[in-house]
């Protein structure tokens, strides 16, 4: 256990998901190949390309050397910080070899050249620091010389660079917000042919920004990371069924950005999609397909019956001479599209972090008050349930051996007859015989 997390520790940090596919490309290596040098599927090369999953231990740090940019050569100077710390060394005699040799006294550790970053590591110089000078040229000394030659004058420090303010989350969000949300709503507006629904994928895709800052603000392109959510929310399916977003909004009246408009909403999405990264935002093609998920060749097949299919509406596109000069003049008309249109302004970004924070903040009341009502059903069900076996009730029998019911018999024929006669008679009954005397 203890080595896996040493390797994991000792293994050189990976840069961004879309960083590690350009670094592929650039090497002309597929996935194929990467995933047969470090030992895992096509598949998870994918993952780790568009940031589902990370390589971790060994895995980690053959992919991580794989991808890694070829290292610049480095100067033949060294820095001057480093000949400030160096003690002037003793050259060879002339009819050797020259090999620079340490200091026989302890000198301050010095950074070997071969420590040196790549150039992608490597902070660009700013451009009123001095440039760095040549080493100072050492006369040869005969080895018995008994002391070491005077250092040269050590060369005044570089200026100092201006501080940049640092800014609060609030700050950095709200112009993260002002510079890119009205460009992102235009765009939306062409990949969805709505206006509202526009709008609303820029004001989500925001809010779930603002919900995951820590992770946006370090991103490479927190705008692509904006876009990409914004696009994903807009093209999903299930605003078919919500009656407001069911159809799209009324195209332009003027007849050319009419055709580009019924042009683009005529594509599928993610040819649609992969038209607009590429020709309306200005992404290269590798950035294209991997924001789109796909390959770079699937991308370009993409794109080029993407613009085949716009060019048949288009007569002047299909008039260009070359595909730089095609995708120049579809940017422009996607660009004058998009500018022309009436698209909504999108709401403060003060509302918009306070939405995000209202909604995330009822999520969590709602997981609180499902989680306590989840431990209350529980502890009633633990109360009232039984504590020991009771024998179940047996099913009904029918119960024999019981004598008849009792009460009057059912009458016969004559004593219907005599009931019949009693009551024909008289109420008090039959006239007595009473002696008549004479």
């Amino acid at each position: 256990m203890t080595r896996s997390t040493t390797d994991e520790a000792a293994a050189p940090p990976l840069p961004s998901p879309k960083e590690r596919r350009r670094l592929r490309e650039a090497k002309s290596l597929s996935e194929e190949q990467v995933a047969e040098a470090v030992g895992v599927t096509r598949a998870t090369v994918r993952s780790w390309e568009t940031g589902r999953t990370s390589p971790r231990g060994r895995k980690r740090a053959l992919y991580a050397k794989l991808i890694a940019p070829d290292p610049e050569p480095v100067p033949a100077t060294r820095p001057k910080a480093v000949r400030r710390k160096e003690r002037p060394e003793r050259p060879a005699p002339a009819a050797e070899p020259v090999s620079v040799a340490p200091a026989p006294a302890p000198a301050p550790a010095a950074v070997a050249p071969a420590a040196v970053a790549p150039t992608s590591a490597r902070e660009p110089v700013p451009t009123g620091s001095p440039t760095p000078e040549p080493a100072p040229t050492r006369s040869p000394v005969p080895a018995s010389a008994s002391a070491p030659p005077v250092p040269a004058s050590a060369p005044p420090p570089p200026e100092a660079e201006p501080a940049v303010p640092r800014l609060s989350p609030d700050e950095a969000f709200d112009a993260l917000y002002a510079h890119s949300a009205p460009g992102l709503v235009r765009q939306t507006y062409l990949l969805t042919g709505r206006r509202s629904l526009a709008r609303e994928s820029v004001e989500r895709a925001f809010q779930l920004a603002w919900h995951r800052w820590p992770e946006v603000a370090v991103d490479r392109d927190p705008v692509g990371w904006v876009r990409a959510a914004a696009y994903e929310y807009a093209m999903s399916p299930w605003h078919r069924l919500r009656r407001v977003h069911r159809h799209p909004d009324a195209p332009p009246s003027e007849p050319a950005r009419r055709a580009l408009f019924e042009a683009l909403l005529d594509l599928p999405p993610a040819y649609r999609r992969t038209l607009l990264l590429y020709d309306g935002v200005g992404l290269d093609l590798p950035e294209t397909a991997a924001e789109t998920e796909a390959s770079t060749p699937a991308a370009a097949g993409r794109l080029e019956v993407a613009r085949a299919a716009v060019a048949e509406r288009l007569p002047e596109l299909a008039a260009a001479a070359s595909p730089a000069e095609q995708s120049e003049l579809l940017q422009d008309r996607l660009g004058g599209l998009a500018r022309a249109e009436h698209v909504p302004a999108p709401s403060p970004a003060r509302a918009v972090r306070t939405g995000s924070e209202d909604k995330a903040r009822l999520w969590t009341r709602a997981a609180i008050a499902f989680v306590a009502l989840l431990i209350g059903a529980t502890a009633l069900t633990l109360h009232t349930a039984p504590t020991h076996y009771e024998q179940p009730v047996s099913p009904p029998e029918r119960v024999g051996g019981v004598p008849p019911r009792g009460g009057p018999q059912k009458l016969t024929p004559q004593d219907l007859k005599l009931q019949k006669v009693l009551k024909e008679q008289l109420a008090h009954g039959p006239e007595r015989l009473v002696p008549r005397i004479p």
